[in-house]
């Protein structure tokens, strides 16, 4: 059996087995997620599902993956990833207790990632779907950081339903290991494998209704991952645009992420202060139940990791092609459900 299908096995069955002691963790340590007028939960549910996640990630990885066999720029880019993932998981878990500033939480998602780099994982080049390349020089460290937090922080402000941000980040993983296997990079198949069995492990308790929630601690963490994993190799060997792939694998959160930027300097106030204008509000505000909601957000973002997946086979013009028609559904999608319009919180 493949190593990435034991990384997966793996990950699942230690989520699986571990999320009831987080809960129960969570329950004594008063890691709870108290329900107020933005939120869709009813009473307090436990929000530090992360970490089971974590835990599950780790040990999938580290059975599935013989760190000796690997040369040594990558086996260092590998433990430079676990490393600073495992920082990222700590900023998690003191935001989950204590609720921290969002300027004390991007310096630390900066920090993280400011790790990862320098273990020498950077976007050095981007590619185009011609096949040339634009490499990045001065700006490889800058665009490598400001990569990393933006997609951490998608992840993260997509996670407002039961199972939705585990769910897409499920969907994410999938993608890219496809492409990875597509392009026979064999150790981002088993980094996102143990990632998706992970988060499907902890789907069990996550889904509707949430008996946890995975916290800033599990969403920084498969946020943070999924960058991380993309720069390390599997996007990078892609024969179109460099960094199209995890963007379309991430279509849901990024569009939701990028059009509460435009909603709120539009409506003039702060980037970070939240509101009830996220593409799941505006469903359940159509009259969706939760479940009808996050389930039609993983269609979508099914139909654009199969995108993704396409985009890895196509020529430069089709691949071109594909990106603009989906870049033109999104937005007379967001459009018609009135994502850019502001909302009262």
């Amino acid at each position: 059996m493949p190593n990435f299908i034991w990384a997966l096995l793996i990950a699942l069955v230690v989520s699986l087995v571990i999320t009831p002691f987080v809960i129960l963790f969570a329950d004594k340590t008063g890691a709870l997620d108290a329900p107020d007028a933005r939120k869709v939960h009813q009473k307090p549910i436990p929000r530090i599902g992360g970490i089971g996640i974590y835990l599950a990630f780790m040990a999938g990885t580290l059975f599935a993956l013989d760190l000796n066999l690997l040369p040594d720029d990558v086996r260092t880019g590998v433990i430079g990833l676990l490393v600073s993932s495992s920082l990222i998981v700590l900023l998690g878990i003191v935001d989950d207790y204590k609720c921290l500033p969002a300027k004390v939480k991007l310096l630390g998602q900066i920090v993280a990632a400011s790790v990862l780099v320098g273990f020498g994982v950077q976007i050095d080049f981007i590619a185009d779907p011609f096949g040339d390349y634009f490499y990045l020089e001065y700006f490889a460290v800058p665009a490598t950081i400001f990569w990393i937090v933006g997609l951490t922080n998608t992840v993260n402000l997509i996670d407002g339903l039961d199972g939705l941000a585990a769910g897409v980040a499920t969907i994410a993983s999938i993608t890219i290991l496809l492409v990875a296997i597509q392009n026979d990079f064999m150790l981002v198949t088993i980094l996102t494998a143990a990632l998706a069995g992970a988060a499907i492990g902890f789907l069990r308790y996550n889904f509707n209704p949430a008996k946890i929630f995975m916290g800033d601690t599990g969403s920084m963490f498969l946020g943070f991952m999924l960058a991380g994993i993309s720069v390390i190799g599997a996007v990078k060997s892609a024969a179109t645009i460099a960094l199209i792939v995890p963007i379309l694998a991430l279509g849901v959160p990024i569009m939701d992420t990028s059009f509460a930027i435009i909603r709120r300097y539009r409506g003039g106030v702060p980037i970070f202060k939240p509101d009830k204008g996220h593409l799941h509000h505006r469903l359940l505000d159509l009259g969706f139940n939760q479940r009808q909601a996050v389930l039609l957000m993983y269609v979508i973002s099914a139909l654009l990791g199969f995108s993704a997946v396409l985009l890895n086979e196509v020529s430069g013009g089709i691949a071109i092609a594909i990106v603009v028609c989906v870049l033109l559904v999104v937005f007379l999608g967001a459009k018609k459900l009135g994502i850019l319009r502001m909302k009262n919180p």
